[in-house]
């Protein structure tokens, strides 16, 4: 489970909770602890990944899914901004893009 609390301006607090159920679907993670995180997005970043074209909180839980898929709750940063997540994954602008249904022009 993964939830999305505004805390301030462009500053979100998200929280990778356990699972209720014990059995896994298929492309579930298995989460063992739950972690807290404060992620700081512009509105500048919001637009390049989605062209404000759905809500914050859906691109931060997309961002928080691909990273899950890449490495384990307890590995992520505790505080962050969203484009440094480039600087591990160079993938993750255009992977939130296409997952995010969002073609920039240009």
């Amino acid at each position: 489970m993964i939830s999305v609390n505004m805390v301030a301006a462009d500053v979100y607090e998200v929280v990778i909770g356990q699972r209720v159920g014990t059995e896994l679907q298929q492309g579930e993670i298995a989460i063992t602890q739950e972690t807290e995180h404060r992620v700081h997005m512009s509105q500048a970043y919001y637009r390049k990944l989605c062209g404000a074209t759905t809500t914050h909180e859906w691109v931060l839980l997309n961002a928080f899914q691909f990273l899950l898929e890449r490495e384990p709750n307890t590995a992520i940063l505790k505080s962050f901004d969203l484009p440094d997540i480039a600087r591990y994954f160079p993938e993750f602008e255009a992977e939130m893009q296409q997952r995010l249904g969002y073609t920039p022009e240009g």
